[in-house]
């Protein structure tokens, strides 16, 4: 079963059998702009929750994507490296950065659900 979290700094992570699929939000895309650059972190990395992972440049301003989990990175999307634009087009879905490979599951407690993360969206407008 997939398990959809969010962080206070508009990222997402999907969770499934132990990995997790990060991207940043619709709306942290939406507040972006036009996405022009992605750096994805490497193959191999591991992050500590709330570690710097990624950066994203838009035509507005760079950004730094931050694991909402402690893990391995096991894959990027080398999709969004190579077409930016994707992240704006399906930010929670085909946009996504990286996958990782969770080390601690109990981190997961600290995200927010959707309902959450849209209550808390809703508090910054």
């Amino acid at each position: 079963m997939t398990v959809l979290r969010f962080t206070g700094e508009h990222e997402w992570a999907s969770f499934d059998m132990g990995t997790a699929m990060v991207g940043i939000s619709a709306y942290a895309a939406q507040k972006l702009g036009d996405i022009v650059f992605v750096e994805l972190p490497q193959v191999g990395a591991v992050f500590a929750k709330g570690a710097q992972a990624a950066v994203v440049e838009s035509v507005k301003a760079a950004s730094e994507i931050y694991a909402p989990i402690g893990g391995e990175v096991i894959e990027v999307n080398q999709a969004i490296a190579d077409k930016p634009g994707l992240v704006n087009e399906s930010p929670e879905g085909g946009g996504w950065f990286f996958k990782l490979r969770v080390a601690m599951p109990g981190e997961m407690s600290g995200l927010m659900d959707k309902d959450a993360y849209d209550a808390y969206v809703k508090s910054l407008e």
